[in-house]
């Protein structure tokens, strides 16, 4: 037990074994068993894991081997005998090889009806009964002189051996002995322990319980508290902590037990007075006020009545009533609220109260959240509550609430809030809906809705997006590379190995300060759909992307800032449509500084003062449509192309295609927990290759800019990284390398030549130019500089019938030109093609001096 020094001010209490976890896991190699000592393992076990003194128990237990096909691994374990020729045994090395199963029973025996008992309790002798779930909870009570039996699991009812104890009883005229039910203190036992109790009083046995209560959030059973009690230093404190905790428990168990409203609130004032409180009896919220005058006039009243129904009545029933007619318990809601934690949002300074809202009438629940001015006004209050549970109605006072807040708010855990879902660098853990991973570790959610990482409370708000990851590796289809393969070759790969990327963006950007952005054009129907659907799949969603075009700035920014390393795909998102109006709603270099990692835009916060968000993009940028990106040079050296030539299928690529449409994303998305479990070796094989990569490509004299070199190097490391979750062949990782360097080179080529608008713009300029012996629309007079007007060039290029884009298409597209560099705009030029008019013409009147586009020749 490790205690905190500072008794005062914390006294924090940690067994060992909840923090060190490790070094009570594998007891074939801390003991090994021996031809001396076949027990070894077990025997260690049940005194170093179990806190047992192995005098008590000797005999009761055998050492014995598990082998799991399924897992293709084996145990120790430590094996009781049930009695009846059935066993139950305890796996003791590493059981979390063998997903749930930490136990098990002989194959093909039942425990229904049965019960475990130790071979030093006498049933014929005991007053008081013990009946708990575990066979080691059993032996835990029994070291401090209580009788215990084991059930085996909450939903077992010995009725079979209670009947038969019962009857040996009644035989030899003993009385029949108190039963306690100590089941574990969750809901389904809680459940059941009332079940069972009541099904044995109907046998004619008394019966009480003990429920342990659960603090922080730990779960602890008898065997938890057997060691807690051990460890005292001296008899007296162990005895005074052991008494003072079943008394608690016993307490617990009374108020469980309680058959009535009345009857529990009795007990809650009598364990602790309080003239008024607020409980709960069965889902349903109670209003405890003890006015003392009344209720001794009302005991009074029934001790002194003459009707007979008055005088049948015990003393617990007669309080009961009393306290009924004296009005001490009021029923204040139809439900019962309980406040679970508080949780903050720090960036926008918004913080709610989560709470669940348990019903009596079908044992449901329904889990929201409270802001602070719902729960400090009655009024307020109210109205939450009936907006977010239909039929809740909360009928007490502003007093009682605010009673009941000090109460349940008191010292409430906090809890961490992210606002997307995938991988928060703050906290360094993947974080989804119902899952979350941190250093290689799955978590699920908790019943409270958020994840538990030893000190660390984390949940995400994000709430429209929905992953689904398939945690049992057996659904998981490994069969789909041959086919991703055969029907797409280098271009699957390059994708998945960006997919692959996409899951680690945030550490990348982290050590390598920047991810690429992924394009996939082409012709229509050659692909691309179905390859984005099926890496989608992979990752747990069933989508394809989204449109920008259709968007405005604010739903692109939220759209983008609702995942981390996760791609945001756009899809067909450039039209080139300049003269409608929602065209201009999207620019790609909006997508500028993503590449690094920028922010995503500025929000001012709603406070009294200055502050504004900026909340970081922490996803990765994908762009799918059947035409080439045109932008800038600065977008266009961010990305690495895919080209989809026009599809040319044969029946095995067209069979294959079908195999992957038809994977459901419960087959494949496994592949991101594989994925997510080896980020170290995933980051450490990345970090070694792509300076590999990276030096190869810069020995290629045709690749001059090194922003190419330096994507087209991570994404070629990425394929390596592929290996570690996927089965690459040899040759499939060739194949693509050397198509990753020739993506390089034709980038490099991309971004030296002009775009295809103004490619044709020059081709009409040189056609124009040659259909005279003069000048026909350069104006310039310098051999070295071109000077165009442009609406005189788009008239003459009418007047010779050739095509020209619209010229408020051309005017920023020739602000880019590389093959004649702009050298001013719109400036006044002495146009040379009007002063030779004027020459040969003394009737021409024009000014010689034109507004022109001045290009270097």
């Amino acid at each position: 037990m490790l205690r905190c020094g500072r008794q005062s001010r914390c006294g924090a209490e940690y067994h060992i074994k909840d923090l060190f976890d490790d070094l009570f896991d594998d007891w074939s190699k801390r003991a090994p068993a021996s031809e001396q000592q076949p027990t070894a393992s077990a025997r260690a076990y049940l005194e170093f894991a179990r806190g047992f003194r192995l005098e008590l128990i000797e005999g009761w237990f055998s050492q014995e081997h598990y082998w799991s096909r399924e897992a293709n691994a084996g145990s120790a374990t430590v094996r009781f005998d049930m009695g009846d020729g059935g066993y139950w045994e305890r796996l003791i090395d590493q059981p979390h090889r063998f997903g749930k199963q930490k136990a098990r029973f002989k194959p093909g025996y039942s425990y229904r009806g049965r019960w475990w008992c130790p071979p030093c309790v006498d049933l014929q002798e005991v007053g008081e009964l013990w009946l708990v779930e575990g066979i080691f909870d059993a032996i835990a009570l029994l070291h401090h002189g209580i009788a215990a039996v084991s059930v085996m699991s909450c939903n077992g009812y010995p009725e079979e051996r209670l009947r038969e104890l019962k009857a040996q009883r009644e035989a030899a005229g003993d009385k029949l002995p108190t039963l306690v039910w100590a089941l574990d203190n969750d809901p389904a036992a809680r459940t059941y322990t009332r079940k069972h109790a009541r099904k044995a009083r109907e046998l004619g046995f008394r019966c009480e319980a003990a429920q342990i209560p659960q603090r922080d959030g730990r779960k602890t059973d008898w065997n938890d508290l057997h060691q807690r009690w051990m460890f005292e230093k001296d008899e007296e404190a162990r005895t005074e902590r052991r008494e003072r905790d079943i008394k608690a428990a016993r307490h617990q168990g009374a108020l469980l037990l309680a058959e009535s409203a009345e009857e529990k609130g009795v007990l809650m004032y009598e364990w602790t007075p309080r003239q008024e409180f607020h409980f709960g009896f069965e889902n349903r919220l109670y209003w405890f006020k003890m006015d003392l005058e009344k209720f001794h006039k009302a005991m009074q009243a029934l001790e002194e009545s003459e009707r007979h129904e008055d005088r049948l009545l015990n003393d617990r029933q007669r309080r009961d009533k009393a306290l009924r007619q004296c009005g001490a318990v009021v029923e204040i809601a139809n439900c019962y609220p309980e406040f679970l934690y508080y949780q903050r949002n720090e960036v926008t300074d918004e913080a709610w109260y989560y709470a669940r809202i348990d019903f009596p009438h079908d044992g449901g629940s329904v889990k929201n959240t409270f802001t602070g001015g719902q729960v400090s006004a009655a009024s307020e209050f109210k109205k939450r509550l009936i907006h977010m549970a239909p039929g809740a109605v909360f009928t007490g006072s502003g007093q009682q609430l605010d009673r009941i807040m000090k109460d349940q708010l008191f010292n409430i855990k906090t809890v961490q809030t992210i606002d997307f879902v995938g991988y928060s660098k703050e906290y360094q853990a993947y974080v989804f809906g119902d899952i979350a991973v941190r250093d290689g570790v799955v978590s699920e959610v908790n019943d409270e809705d958020f994840f538990e990482f030893g000190k660390l409370r984390l949940k995400t708000l994000q709430k429209s997006i929905r992953i689904s990851i398939q945690r049992d590796a057996k659904a998981y289809r490994e069969d789909w590379m041959p086919l991703l393969w055969l029907c797409f070759r280098h271009r699957g790969v390059v994708a998945m190995a960006f997919w692959l990327g996409s899951l680690f963006a945030e550490q990348i950007r982290t050590q390598h300060s920047s991810f690429p952005f992924l394009e996939l054009t082409g012709k229509p129907g050659a692909g691309k759909s179905t390859l984005l659907r099926f890496l989608w799949k992979l990752l747990g969603r069933d989508y394809e992307g989204f449109d920008a075009q259709k968007s405005t700035k604010a739903g692109r920014q939220r759209h983008m800032g609702q995942v981390s390393n996760m791609p945001i795909v756009f899809k067909e998102s450039d039209r080139n449509e300049p003269d409608k109006a929602h065209a201009k709603t999207f620019d790609w270099d909006e997508l500028k500084e993503f590449f690094d990692g920028g922010t995503l835009g500025t929000k001012g916060v709603k406070t009294a003062g200055n502050e504004t968000y900026e909340p970081p993009f922490r996803g990765t940028i994908a762009i799918s449509q059947n035409a080439d990106v045109n932008a800038s040079e600065a977008i266009l050296t961010r990305i690495c192309k895919i080209w989809f030539p026009e599809l040319v299928a044969t029946d095995e690529s067209r069979e294959a295609a079908d195999k992957l449409n038809l994977m459901r994303v419960g087959e494949l998305s496994h592949f991101m927990l594989k994925a997510m479990r080896v980020e170290t070796q995933v980051l450490a094989t990345f970090a070694q290759r792509v300076v590999v990569h990276e030096a190869s490509l810069r020995r290629m004299k045709e690749l001059r800019n090194e922003r190419i070199a330096k994507n087209h190097s991570q994404m070629m490391a990425l394929v390596d990284c592929l290996r570690l979750v996927c089965p690459l062949t040899d040759e499939m990782l060739h194949v693509t390398q050397q198509q990753l360097m020739t993506m390089a080179l034709e980038r490099q080529a991309a971004i030296n030549s002009d775009h295809p608008l103004v490619a044709e713009f020059w081709e009409v300029y040189e056609y124009l130019e040659s259909t005279g012996e003069s000048p026909q629309v350069n104006h310039s007079a310098d051999p070295k500089l071109i000077a165009i007007n442009l609406n005189q060039f788009a008239e003459k290029a009418s007047e010779h019938r050739q095509n020209l884009a619209d010229l408020k298409t051309l005017r920023p597209l020739l602000k880019d030109c590389r093959s004649h560099k702009l050298l001013h705009e719109n400036k006044a030029v002495y146009s040379a093609i009007r002063a030779a008019q004027a020459a040969k013409n003394s009737m021409f009147d024009k000014p010689t001096t034109l507004k022109c586009w001045v290009f270097k020749a």
